[in-house]
């Protein structure tokens, strides 16, 4: 009896799988074209002022001072303690998309918020009142002003470097760890001035 000869199919070759690994994720740019946006707020926020329209000047304030308070919560309470507890392999990939797209955002909305703030404080009089009604108007320009200094000054800075360092083929986990402890504990205390901002805008609603 002849032996039947049996056809076997073909092994699939595993390497030519479209699926890549996380090592072959390469980081998103950073698009310096969005200077051009924060230029364009910018310009946007001086001729709203030189125009005079209260109702303008108010509701770039209000739109920008949520954006920033909600992106600042969010990143402070959510996003920090998560990735604080992540292996550095998924951190590194989250920070490395994350950092171009935020780069310009608060930084804008910072500008956006603090000086449409305070012409609209002139504006209404809230300026020229007096104690203990100023005690409140001061309180929201003093943590206004640590916010944004701390967001250019440090929080800035400090997400370049660590994207910078992440994007290099064998990056420094212990250099990084560093910056990103400090930035996380900034962040959570910029969310915390972002609630007493609250409480005291609440205010500024029911009278001072």
């Amino acid at each position: 009896m002849a032996a039947r000869t049996v056809k076997r199919k073909p092994e699939r070759n595993v390497t030519s799988s479209p699926i890549q690994t996380s090592s072959q994720f390469q980081p998103t740019p950073i698009n310096w074209l969005n200077l051009v946006w924060l230029i364009l707020s910018i310009a946007v926020i001086i001729a709203v002022i030189a125009w005079g329209n209260l109702w303008a000047l108010n509701f770039l304030h209000v739109a920008a001072g949520l954006l920033w308070t909600g992106i600042d919560l969010f990143m402070g309470f959510v996003i920090g303690p998560i990735l604080r507890q992540t292996p550095f392999s998924t951190r590194r990939e989250v920070m490395k998309r994350l950092t171009p797209r935020t780069m310009f955002i608060l930084p804008g909305l910072a500008i956006i918020t603090g000086t449409t703030g305070w012409y609209l404080a002139a504006e209404m009089g809230y300026l020229a009142i007096d104690w203990p009604g100023y005690g409140w108007v001061l309180a929201a320009l003093v943590i206004v002003t640590i916010l944004t200094i701390q967001g250019i000054g440090y929080l800035l800075p400090t997400q370049i470097r660590v994207y910078l360092e992440l994007r290099k083929p064998e990056p420094d986990g212990a250099k990084i760890a560093r910056l990103s402890r400090a930035y996380f504990w900034v962040i959570a205390s910029q969310g915390l001035m972002q609630v007493l901002i609250i409480v005291i805008m609440a205010k500024f609603r029911v009278g001072i």
